[in-house]
């Protein structure tokens, strides 16, 4: 009844840190593997992380076009994640019907 699985899911984040967009990419990794399946899942287990792509983008601001220029700081951040899946399978489940 109980099976484990391992899946690969790629995720990306986006943030005005490096922190922030790796969080925000490693939350997703449960809305990915919740949305490939229909079973019910008990534990999801992060195995291995690699960095497809990592970007940084720096633009510069300014007040009315020329007054006060400031950098601004954007991340972007593409990953393979494996993930070992425990799961319960609903078609080995008998449902007896009265």
């Amino acid at each position: 009844m109980k099976k484990t699985e391992q899946i690969q899911v790629r995720v990306t984040g986006q943030g005005d840190s490096k922190q922030r967009a790796f969080a925000i990419a490693l939350n997703q990794v449960q809305k990915q593997v919740l949305k490939n399946t229909n079973n019910i899942m008990l534990r999801i287990e992060p195995l291995d992380i690699s960095v497809v792509s990592a970007i940084e983008k720096i633009t510069t601001e300014r007040f009315l076009f020329i007054f006060l220029p400031r950098k601004k700081t954007f991340y972007d951040i593409t990953l393979d994640v494996s993930v070992n899946v425990t799961f319960i399978d609903l078609n080995d489940i008998n449902f007896i019907s009265k």
